[in-house]
């Protein structure tokens, strides 16, 4: 495995491990939560370092916080950033061995 950059680890956060994101790790597809910050050349760069993969392609959204009610009082939730890593034919990434 390759030397990481403190910094990488900044950019990604965490995985996101949902039901969606299962189903999208079946076609090559893994999801992370990334620094609001941070920009698809940089993102490609901490991944490819931090688990020693090709990446293809890299694609961001932006999750806005949403209003909730938690116990009768209204709260927002925070907005994050996440992205959808496609990595190259052959490639895995195991995101259970944490960040």
């Amino acid at each position: 495995m390759t030397t990481s950059d403190p910094r990488h680890y900044d950019i990604i956060l965490a995985p996101v491990i949902t039901e969606k994101a299962t189903t999208a790790s079946e076609h090559g597809k893994v999801i992370f939560k990334v620094a609001l910050t941070a920009t698809k050349p940089q993102i490609k760069e901490a991944v490819e370092k931090l688990f020693d993969v090709k990446v293809k392609s890299v694609n961001t959204l932006r999750r806005r916080g949403k209003w909730k009610a938690f116990k009768g009082r209204l709260g927002q939730q925070s907005t994050t950033k996440r992205v959808v890593v496609t990595r190259e034919e052959g490639q895995t990434i195991d995101v259970t061995t944490g960040l």
